[in-house]
């Protein structure tokens, strides 16, 4: 499936979730904050869509010039944390010099750990918080020298901290699980 036709597909889908959840909302006789503040505030965060675009745009470009299309930049582009080296080291850079978190917010970077199946770590970044224990990402090279966009990831850890997350790489089908670090926030220390 091509980018413009997921973003399509996913953006449909999301217009019918809005009415559902605004009908819904209508219809519970209450505001729902108390239950929703919480990520009301993960999703407080944004992506700039112009960033957005300028990423996807160079990993075309990159792509038709048959050049390999990584994470680390990808991320780099849309987030606008400014941290060089392997998705493994990323983590660690960020200590001291960009807020790191266990919580995922819209625009944080989604630290992968380095393991036997990602053993250079892996980055994306957040596009959506669904539930407290699932969010959207948009990514680069999870599938060899794609973009991925707006793909699910569910958290399966233990003690709801996100160490342990499946992502959707195949529709309808969560995958192996993947240690992740946790998410740096563009806000610098």
């Amino acid at each position: 499936m091509s980018i413009q036709n997921n973003i399509a597909a996913r953006a449909g889908r999301i217009s019918i979730l809005g009415l559902f959840l605004v009908s819904l909302a209508a219809c519970s006789g209450t505001t729902g904050l108390s239950q929703d503040k919480e990520m009301n505030f993960a999703n407080a965060g944004k992506i700039d869509p112009k960033r957005k675009e300028m990423a996807i745009s160079v990993a075309k470009e990159m792509r038709e010039r048959r050049e390999r299309v990584w994470c680390v930049p990808f991320a780099r582009n849309i987030s606008g944390i400014d941290i060089r080296g392997n998705a493994r080291t990323w983590w660690t850079k960020a200590n001291g010099v960009y807020q790191r978190s266990h919580t995922p917010k819209v625009g944080a970077v989604m630290a992968f750990s380095s393991s036997s199946k990602i053993p250079l770590g892996h980055v994306a970044v957040v596009s959506s918080v669904e539930s407290p224990r699932q969010i959207s990402i948009d990514h680069a090279n999870w599938k060899r020298n794609q973009v991925s966009l707006d793909m699910t990831v569910v958290d399966v850890s233990k003690k709801n901290d996100w160490s342990a997350v499946r992502v959707m790489s195949h529709p309808n089908t969560l995958g192996s699980v993947y240690p992740v670090s946790g998410f740096i926030l563009a806000s610098r220390d």
